[in-house]
């Protein structure tokens, strides 16, 4: 993961005010009249350039108007013997500057015609941000500049966290399943979202046909599956196969002796498996050598043997003990 910020703001632009016109050649000191001539210019200039950018007007241009009336209050001033230099040239409005200037970007502008470059709002008494060298108010340059969130698509205003080649808001990364915020064991990433460890082994870890837990690391393939190499005994007895022989039945492992008995195939005579020649006989498997009467333990033959109480006789033995 990677933790940056956006883009922090500029520090507020100065604004200062129009410096005392001084005379640019000897002169007597200011009359009185003099004083409020000059104070009356840098009004003028400060409502020439507020109406100049609301776009107001009469019969005759408000413009040229103003225009006029600084002319003529400049000729007065000269007449007194004082020259009233601008303070700059408006970076805005390219007029020069008769009032209170503000400097910011390397530039002078009239207060009123620093503004966003996006929503016209003024940034004269507030923090702005730039861009290409145009200002911006803190929202449009969000707007337009910050990145993404992943998640909300807001723009991301303070840290930013990257991953999974995307941005987000810390605190909208999160597990997309449970909405769980992701701590020190990080995450893992699945068709392109982030999962927490315990969602991700639950929903994508193969399970172990045995217990059906994920099964993380040690296991062995068998029976069209993954098994715990723990989970992988007989369905009846949960021996392990010591010798790596099992057999199978309904998808599931048996050892021999309980594979036999599920199949039916175990002698009825020693209770071990039936696997050779057997005899069928009475519904029960018997090994050849097995089939034995019960008395005498001859073997019998199939159709030379009685039988009484679940056991086998042959005829002689039959005849001398039931009849």
């Amino acid at each position: 993961l990677g933790v940056d910020t956006t883009a922090s703001p500029l520090s507020a632009m100065s604004s200062t005010p129009v410096p005392v016109p001084k005379p640019l050649l000897p002169s007597p000191p200011p009359t009185e009249a003099a004083w409020q001539l000059d104070e009356l210019l840098a009004d003028l200039g400060h409502t020439q350039s507020k109406l100049a950018a609301a776009g107001q007007g009469a019969r005759v241009p408000t413009e040229s108007l103003l225009d006029n009336m600084l002319d003529s209050l400049t000729r007065d001033l000269q007449e007194l013997g004082i020259t009233a230099a601008p303070a700059g040239v408006c970076a805005a409005c390219r007029k020069p500057i008769a009032g209170k200037v503000l400097t910011a970007l390397g530039k002078t502008w009239h207060p009123e015609h620093f503004t966003c470059a996006r929503c016209g709002r003024e940034l004269d008494k507030g923090p702005f941000f730039e861009q290409g060298g145009r200002a911006f108010c803190e929202e449009d340059y969000h707007q337009a500049f910050s990145p993404r969130c992943a998640y909300c698509a807001g723009p991301i205003r303070e840290k930013v966290l990257t991953a999974l080649e995307q941005t987000w808001h810390p605190e909208h990364f999160f597990c997309a399943h449970c909405g769980k915020v992701f701590g020190d064991e990080g995450f893992l990433e699945r068709n392109g979202k982030p999962y927490c460890h315990q969602d991700f082994l639950a929903m994508f870890a193969p399970k172990c046909q045995g217990c059906e837990r994920p099964v993380l690391d040690n296991y062995l393939s068998a029976l069209k599956g993954v098994w715990h190499t723990e989970c992988f005994v007989c369905t009846e007895c949960l021996t392990g196969f010591t010798g790596g022989s099992f057999f199978e039945l309904e998808g599931r492992p048996y050892c021999e002796l309980h594979f036999h008995q599920r199949q039916g195939t175990i002698c009825h005579g020693c209770g071990r498996p039936v696997t050779g020649r057997c005899v069928t006989a009475a519904g029960r498997r018997y090994h050849p050598e097995h089939f034995v009467c019960t008395y005498c333990l001859g073997r019998l033959h199939k159709g030379t043997f009685r039988e009484c109480g679940d056991k086998m006789y042959c005829q002689p033995c039959y005849d001398k003990l039931f009849v």
